[in-house]
């Protein structure tokens, strides 16, 4: 083992600096506001899904409360006008948060959405769809800020050892927010606070939370009054001493972003592809299956609110699963290149759901196969959470001071993949009541899932890149040859603490 040979490190490839600060820290409480924040952001974002059925059937929900004539086809711009937003702020978002800070572009973000959320009872009402649709898809512009942000939020707060971690904790919010809000806006809508309610609701409870969000967060270590000094050194050293893909993530005056050496990079296009891929195999499932099993399977999920939250329930469950199974291979001791442990998750977050797909070709009407489908689909959509733990957080493995503009780049490319899968899969299947057609769709998204984990196990790289910052000047020290500090070879990590 190349680190394992050099007197300055650690068995598990990390310089040791002394102390690492507390166990459960200000670092801590940061990444829970923000699984909080992402919870809410991802409630606003489904809530109308599930109240626009209240919306348009009196007698499937408190009947005291106004309904809707809108046929399917203004149903379809009402649901899609988020995402003609959301993916245009994507790059912005990422670019804004690091020169002006996550904390603000968070807290705008949010705060916007959810007094929009408050507006669209009354648009629905006196406005007319036509206004429904431009004020969700000014909603999709706001959070179109909130996953690029959030990435460079963490990327300031995450520690090398413990980056796989707080990810894929912090990422696992927008799952609990589109649980809750799947498991209990039915219920809302048919109590006495009627649909409105499910707009309401989540929008006071995003104000409040962008106001908490707004008075205890802070965008760097740095910034914090209260964190301890043994706690900011561990999560501002680990960017300098503990490893090559960490250096540059200093408090110092950010480089200019280096458009086109990212563009040209090489690593950075296969992260890329591979977010691509993942999109469109996780949303084809999403998508896409509520239709197959209610035409082929004869069973409607999407009408059915804790069915329909399922497979997100399960996706949390396995989030923490591979974070524990991840843990427990380190306490073994086990040192594992970097590299390994973002592919080795990756594999399992794209391949286990392309088996999925596979297997849901194969079946046909019935009630055992309508279980059988269910959980197929529950399998694929919980593995999915393992890329959390790979090309999720590769942004910020290739450039702590870019990642949020690298995760703008691949979130708008992937969710031009989330609006082009559906309209693939309505020209394949012309009869949704055939199984033959459906198997071309789930065999050739599991083709997807393939060659995109493929290409990012045979070309991904975990190691800074170059363009991340200028490389500081150094003075050779004797016995290290000269050498670099990124000529120490592939990066070495514990499974999941980078």
């Amino acid at each position: 083992m190349v680190l394992g040979c050099l007197p300055c490190c650690s068995h598990n490839g990390y310089q040791q600096i002394g102390n690492t600060g507390p166990r459960f820290g200000v670092r801590h409480l940061q990444c829970i506001l923000v699984f909080f924040g992402l919870a809410v952001a991802y409630s606003l974002r489904v809530n109308l899904s599930v109240a626009i059925v209240a919306m348009t059937d009196r007698n499937a929900s408190n009947p005291d409360f106004p309904e809707f004539d809108w046929n399917e086809s203004t149903k379809s711009y009402l649901l899609s006008s988020f995402f003609w937003g959301y993916v245009v702020t994507q790059i912005p978002g990422g670019y804004l948060s690091s020169i002006y800070g996550a904390k603000y572009m968070l807290f705008y973000g949010v705060l916007i959405c959810s007094v929009l959320a408050l507006l669209t009872p009354f648009c629905a009402e006196f406005g007319g769809w036509e206004l429904v649709v431009v004020l969700r898809a000014v909603q999709g512009l706001c959070q179109g800020v909130i996953f690029p942000s959030t990435h460079t939020f963490l990327s300031k707060w995450a520690p090398a050892e413990e980056r796989g971690r707080l990810v894929g904790y912090t990422y696992s919010g927008s799952q609990f927010g589109t649980v809750v809000m799947l498991s209990v806006s039915g219920y809302i809508a048919s109590s006495s606070l009627g649909w409105p309610s499910t707009f309401y609701i989540p929008g006071c409870v995003g104000i409040i939370w962008a106001f908490v969000w707004f008075y205890f967060s802070y965008s760097t270590p740095a910034q914090h009054p209260t964190v301890t000094p043994s706690e900011r050194r561990f999560i501002e050293s680990s960017g300098q001493a503990r490893r090559p893909s960490d250096a540059g993530r200093e408090e110092r005056p950010r480089p200019p972003t280096p458009w086109c050496s990212i563009l040209t990079s090489g690593p950075f296009l296969v992260l890329v592809l591979a977010h691509c891929a993942n999109n469109w195999g996780f949303w084809t499932l999403l998508t896409e299956i509520p239709t197959f099993m209610k035409n082929v399977l004869g069973m409607d999920i999407k009408n059915n609110g804790p069915l329909s939250a399922l497979p997100y329930f399960a996706m949390i469950l396995l989030t923490c699963a591979f974070i524990w199974l991840s843990d427990a291979l380190k306490r073994r001791g086990t040192e594992i290149p970097l590299g390994f442990s973002r592919k080795l998750f990756n594999t399992l977050g794209m391949w286990l759901p392309m088996l999925a797909l596979i297997g849901l070709g194969y079946i046909t009407e019935g009630e055992a196969n309508v279980r059988l489908a269910i959980g197929l689909l529950t399998a694929a959509v919980a593995t999915n959470s393992a890329t959390y733990l790979g090309f999720h957080v590769n942004h910020i493995d290739l450039s702590p001071n870019f990642a949020g503009t690298l995760m703008g780049i691949t979130n708008c490319a992937a969710n031009f993949m989330s609006i082009l899968a559906p309209l693939i899969v309505g020209l394949i299947v012309r009869d949704e009541t055939n199984p033959a057609q459906w198997r071309i769709v789930f065999f050739f998204t599991a083709f997807v899932y393939f060659i995109g984990n493929l290409l990012f196990m045979l070309f991904g790289r975990t190691r800074v890149q170059s363009w991340n910052a200028p490389l500081p000047t150094r003075t050779p020290s004797p016995g290290d040859g000269g050498r670099e500090p990124n000529e120490a070879g592939e990066d070495r990590a514990p499974l999941i603490d980078s």
